[in-house]
């Protein structure tokens, strides 16, 4: 019954996968029987599984198929898994599983039923399985209840890369993560080692307009265009597998990337906005929060989280620098800069917006950002405040060069 998918993934396993590997493949413990990778189209999740596959070939029996394969569709996932199991098999990979329709409850029937085999995953960043709670979204009525992966899955996310592996894949030397509280005490001495390897400004502007995706390796020339192509695909197909979306709702998600893309966090009006893409304010929020869960924006200032946003977002952001090259013409500077961090320190860090300052982390740290001569003005009266610079090569005291945050992970 799975020769046929057994062929197919013996011949995915003969073709060559890329030597770079990202940060995440080192953090997953992949002895955990169910394990997921989510994020957004294009970050690599599906290389870090042909990886993984390539490591253990060799001593496990495994099998690799796409989700939404004719054959995966007709046989469904838990009688696949039950028959691979059957004839030894021990890993079994699963790409792009948010095209499988209530693939929550099969994965929870493969984790009870089956305690030999191990199943890895990869999914849209959209799917709710954080928690792996979708009813408690807060959209009951358009997100039914679903089978409860939260004490069974573990799940990891992957982001769009960081400067520091962009400088990686460029410059084939290796530079060393660190923590943000590393960072605040020693950015002088980090970005100066740093230095000795290689000149961040040779490369810092094209990592922010054709370097967050690891497919510009090998698509520079039609970088933009694949890029769009993915990003149409989260809006027009993903998003509307997922939460059930109306066809005639796709077009207001769209324009709200566009208006986002041309306004400035500061400047966006819920009303315009609301007018624009003909959304009542309660479901403009709500698909708000899609969007977010979706890897295309961000929010600061939602005092709920998920797909519930129910209170007045502070500011709007693009997720990552190379999405106002598909969405606008252009991006003013300090956007891009405030983009940029934002899109650098949210993976580890809780971050939000504060009364006084750009940002604040963790509840703790400030952030003001902006160019070379940007003074402490904002935040002078605040502890533990720093100004983030761009265009400096090397910070001093509380003034750290804004490409530094590139290496938080």
């Amino acid at each position: 019954m799975i020769e046929q998918l057994q062929l197919l993934s013996n011949q995915i396993l003969a073709q060559k996968v890329p030597d770079y590997k990202r940060f995440l493949f080192s953090e997953i413990d992949f002895n955990e029987r169910l394990i997921g990778v989510l994020g957004s189209r294009g970050v690599g999740k599906t290389t870090i599984l042909l990886q993984y596959l390539h490591e253990i070939y060799k001593n496990k029996k495994t099998l690799y198929i796409m989700a939404d394969h004719p054959i995966v569709v007709q046989l469904g996932l838990f009688a696949i898994a039950d028959e691979f199991q059957k004839k030894g098999g021990e890993v079994l990979i699963i790409d792009e599983i948010h095209k499988i329709k209530s693939f929550e409850v099969d994965l929870k029937l493969i984790y009870d039923s089956f305690f030999s085999l191990n199943v890895v995953f990869t999914g849209s960043n959209a799917v709710a399985i954080d928690n792996a709670k979708v009813a408690n979204s807060g959209c009951e009525a358009n997100f039914p209840r679903k089978a409860d992966l939260s004490r069974r899955a573990v799940i990891y996310k992957l982001p769009v890369l960081s400067f520091r592996e962009f400088l990686e894949l460029e410059t084939n030397e290796k530079f060393e993560p660190f923590s943000l509280e590393d960072l605040l005490k020693n950015h002088t001495l980090l970005a100066t080692e740093i230095l000795l390897k290689v000149k961040p400004f040779v490369y810092f502007e094209e990592y922010l307009k054709n370097g967050a995706y690891p497919f510009y390796t090998t698509s520079k020339t039609s970088y933009i265009q694949k890029l769009l192509s993915a990003s149409m695909q989260i809006l027009e197909t993903d998003l509307p597998m997922i939460y059930t979306i109306d066809h005639d709702k796709i077009n207001a998600l769209k324009k709200m990337m566009i208006m986002l893309c041309q306004s400035e966090p500061y400047d966006i009006n819920i009303s315009k906005l609301c007018g624009a893409v003909e959304l009542n304010q309660r479901t403009l929020y709500k698909y708000l929060g899609i969007l977010q869960a979706a890897g295309l924006i961000r929010i600061l200032g939602a005092k709920s989280s998920g797909v519930s946003i129910i209170s007045k977002p502070e500011k709007l952001y693009l997720d990552n620098t190379n999405l106002f090259s598909i969405f606008c013409d252009s991006a003013k500077i300090g956007t891009i800069r405030e983009t940029f961090f934002a899109s650098s320190v949210s993976y580890k860090h809780n971050i939000n917006y504060p009364k006084s300052g750009d940002f604040i982390l963790d509840d703790k740290y400030t952030f003001e950002i902006g160019g070379k001569d940007k003074n402490i003005k904002q935040i002078k009266n605040l502890e533990d405040a720093y100004i983030v610079a761009d265009d400096i090569e090397i910070g001093i005291d509380n003034k750290i060069p804004l490409w530094l945050f590139g290496f938080i992970y």
